[in-house]
């Protein structure tokens, strides 16, 4: 039997209640407050909480507060005698379940109580994989993961977005560096703009002028004057992707920026002060890049004032299942499918895997599961994942490069879709241009 309990300071309310749904399979449990509720809590462990915002004790939304603390698949629905949008908004952000408004439209709480129940058992029956952990939502930005790893990351914010320092995050390709890039930018420069280069897409001249801008007549198709990167990023955030791809020339001036805090446009001659915040990103490692001097080593120490090495996915696997219902739930969205459940078993086999691409690999497997899934249950036959590995599925061990890597994963992904490129792009996250300039790179061809 479902254990409901009843937080009112109104005694008609609370026997009105209890009338209500004594025939309807509830163990009913009451309290008169916000302090003698908390101790019935703990007494009965309830399913579902129905709890008053206003009390002379304390406030509903520190109950709710406690409520949480103590389990927070318990399902709270909130009652107020006032349609407060404030507290309506506070009472959802605490991750209330619901609220309903006095006078009470009884047939419409008793839906609520029962969608209340369905979560909460569905929130028992995932729990053995759930690991207790919870979305981590930064300022509008989502970061996903509760492991220590990831607990490590959420410091390292919190001690950014009090200050400007130059931030170099190092980590693989995937790894989520570039969402950390958005999430420091908007713990400490919400209102200011976030401009992201990747320093890999660009040649040379166009990396420069992309950086820094140029006036009119600097070179041959400067036919205007164009900002460049850094004066677009005004007091907010630059943040440099791939920068062990940019030239030494590049680096040489991008040094200088850095050391002095002004900038020309190319063919220019006024001075641009340097405000933004610069964060840069690498799959590769720097250091080691130094030592084969094809990285200054003077614009490493300038970049690596705070560093952040960013986990690969394999490295927390803890965080997969909350990823996976976090992808599950923005791919409902977009694809317009109900996926509610996912059989242990399944995510599992998930949790297992070896996440090569990390989170993005993670994303992308997802969204061509949830488009070739036909129910509201995510299916083992949704999911490209192989417990015995085929002959043609790339060999994926720590001894290969990153390039072994990524052309073998490429032509994989090929092969599986009978070498549907439209398809691939999507799965692979690139764009056509970047899948046809690999194909060249890697050779990679269809089999005959």
């Amino acid at each position: 039997m479902s254990k409901l309990l009843i937080i009112d300071d109104d005694e008609a309310l609370r026997e009105t209640l209890k009338l209500y749904f004594k025939n309807d399979g509830y163990e009913i449990f009451v309290a008169d407050g916000g302090k003698s509720g908390l101790n019935k809590l703990e007494e009965v462990n309830p399913d579902v909480v129905l709890c008053d915002i206003k009390m002379p004790d304390m406030s509903g939304l520190e109950v709710l507060d406690k409520i949480k603390e103590f389990d927070e698949s318990i399902q709270v629905i909130m009652i107020t005698a006032f349609n407060d949008v404030n507290s309506t908004i506070s009472a959802m952000q605490k991750m209330a379940f619901d609220y309903i408004t006095k006078p009470l439209d009884i047939p419409s709480l008793k839906i609520k109580l029962k969608k209340a129940l369905e979560i909460r058992n569905i929130s028992e029956e995932l729990s053995e994989f759930v690991l207790n952990d919870s979305l981590e939502t930064k300022n509008g930005k989502t970061l996903i993961g509760k492991s220590p790893a990831m607990q490590e990351i959420y410091k390292y914010i919190g001690q950014l977005s009090l200050n400007k320092l130059t931030v170099l995050l190092q980590g693989d390709s995937g790894t989520g560096k570039e969402m950390i890039a958005k999430v420091v930018h908007e713990s400490g420069s919400k209102n200011q703009p976030f401009v992201a280069v990747n320093c890999s897409a660009l040649v040379e001249t166009l990396l420069e002028s992309e950086l820094f801008g140029h006036v009119h007549g600097a070179f041959t198709g400067a036919i205007r004057d164009k900002k460049g990167k850094f004066e677009l990023a005004g007091d907010g955030t630059i943040f440099l992707d791939e920068i062990s791809e940019m030239s030494l020339s590049v680096q040489s001036k991008l040094l200088r920026v850095l050391q002095e805090k002004e900038f020309e446009r190319i063919g220019g001659e006024t001075t641009i002060k340097m405000k933004a915040r610069v964060i840069a990103a690498s799959n590769k490692n720097l250091e080691k890049l130094v030592k084969e001097g094809k990285f200054r080593e003077d614009l490493y120490y300038r970049l690596k004032v705070f560093t952040v090495n960013v986990p690969s996915l394999n490295e927390r696997k803890e965080d997969v299942p909350l990823l996976v219902m976090h992808f599950i739930d923005m791919l409902n969205k977009e694809v317009h499918k109900n996926i509610k459940k996912i059989p242990y078993d399944v995510m599992e086999s998930l949790q297992n895997h070896i996440w090569v691409g990390n989170v993005r690999e993670l994303e992308n497997t997802l969204r061509q599961a949830v488009v070739l899934c036909k129910s509201d249950v995510l299916d083992k036959d949704s999911i490209l994942l192989s417990k015995t590995k085929p002959d043609h599925l790339p060999d994926y061990d720590y001894h290969m490069s990153l390039n072994q890597v990524e052309k073998k994963h490429i032509k994989y992904v090929l092969d599986n879709l009978n070498w549907d490129k439209r398809n691939a792009i999507k799965i692979l996250g690139i764009s056509k241009p970047t899948l046809y300039s690999k194909l060249q790179k890697y050779d990679i061809k269809k089999d005959k």
